[in-house]
């Protein structure tokens, strides 16, 4: 079935966007600020008592940090090079989280030194650092959640720690000299499955309970990371209705009197502002019998489009070319087998199409730039406009 561009998009803003990529060579991503502020203002009205901090690996482009900079938000940072990119945009230091579990000593000492306080952690060793490094900084661990089978992206095993180690980790903390300030936790990204978030804040209330009663320690903030979905193929539940149960969940466990609440989205705000435009280079078969065909385009996983790695982000993809339609193969233009989008998903695209056609992948501000290669066969970066 043909994508409807009404489903992801208003009319004017992609006449608007459309108008401006048919002046520019493919392969290159077009991204609407417009839309992203209008995220930012939905995600602040859904959850009013929030601190929202923007996920920069989702697209660290300096127009996007200027616009929410501008619009009050604060930005979690994974690393020095996104530290130095951020505050050159004139963000302030206490606007700033260090969400990365996984940091060099010397990495948390130049952090603390540029003024940050605010460090996640998730091990013995890295805590033992921040000590070392950021004395006297406040700490919030990262504890393990479920939801792997239910999100597209699941953020699993590599980050956090089991409640029981967050309990230690939050005890030493403080014998170190550190603040425990907090526990944060990640449902995965492009979280489709709500109740995910109940079981994780009834775990964040069992390790609050714990420290308080047992040890005297009472936490002050909840960071709930990111996960809220944007708009693919597979349509899910409005940000309201998000914010609606998640709140639910966290009034029955804390009740009205809330800890401070931080978001770090970054799929959410920014991936329905984005339209990656591409060109078919070759249209085959693999013989003279096959049934389906192979669309080969002058974009694919090394530039800009790993996240259809193990097909798990199925970006909605749509053709000026109409007519009869018929399922396709769909692959990058780079020498790696391993550049296949989508092979087994079969999406459907008119029999007509053919080298030269235009194909307008949706919902594709985030992580495309971020993630393309740097001269992977020669091609260079994906480009990028924010108009």
């Amino acid at each position: 079935m043909p994508i409807k561009i009404e489903d992801y998009y208003a009319r004017d803003t992609f006449q608007k966007m459309k108008a401006f990529a048919d002046q520019q060579e493919t392969p290159f991503v077009v991204i609407d600020k417009q839309t992203i502020a209008d995220s930012y203002d939905q995600l602040v009205s859904c959850f009013p008592f929030a601190k929202i901090y923007y996920a920069v690996k989702a697209n660290p482009a300096i127009e996007i940090t200027e616009l929410l900079r501008d619009k009050g938000s604060n930005f979690d940072i994974a690393s020095i090079y996104e530290l130095d990119k951020v505050m050159s945009a004139g963000v302030a230091a206490e606007r700033i989280s260090y969400g990365n579990t996984i940091k060099k000593a010397r990495d948390i000492r130049y952090f603390y030194e540029k003024g940050v306080r605010l460090f996640a952690t998730d091990s013995e060793a890295d805590l033992r650092n921040i000590a070392k490094a950021a004395p006297g900084a406040k700490i919030y661990v990262r504890i393990l959640t479920e939801g792997s089978n239910s999100a597209d992206w699941p953020l699993s095993r590599k980050f956090g720690c089991n409640p029981d180690m967050a309990l230690d980790l939050l005890i030493l903390a403080k014998q170190l000299g550190l603040v425990p300030y907090g526990i944060s936790f990640h449902v995965g990204s492009q979280q489709r499955d709500i109740d995910v978030w109940d079981a994780a804040i009834a775990k964040v209330k069992v390790i609050f309970e714990r420290l308080k009663e047992e040890d005297g320690i009472t936490l002050q903030m909840i960071n709930m990371g990111g996960g809220f979905p944007a708009n693919y193929i597979a349509r899910t539940n409005s940000l309201e209705t998000y914010a609606e149960e998640i709140i639910r969940f966290l009034k029955e466990d804390f009740g009205d009197e809330l800890p401070e609440i931080i978001l770090e989205p970054g799929r959410s705000l920014i991936a329905n502002a984005g339209i990656l435009v591409s060109e078919v280079v070759l249209v085959a078969r693999k013989s003279r019998t096959a049934v389906e065909r192979w669309v080969y385009t002058d974009v694919g996983k090394f530039s800009g489009l790993i996240e259809t790695m193990d097909e798990s982000i199925k970006f909605p993809i749509w053709t000026e070319k109409k007519g009869e339609m018929e399922e396709v193969i769909i692959a990058g233009p780079t020498c790696d087998s391993a550049d296949i989008m989508y092979e087994n998903y079969k999406y459907g695209l008119p029999l007509n199409l053919a080298s030269g056609d235009r194909l307008y992948w949706f919902s594709t501000g985030a992580y495309t730039t971020s993630y393309s290669a740097v001269e992977f066969n020669g091609f260079p970066p994906l480009k990028a406009f924010y108009i």
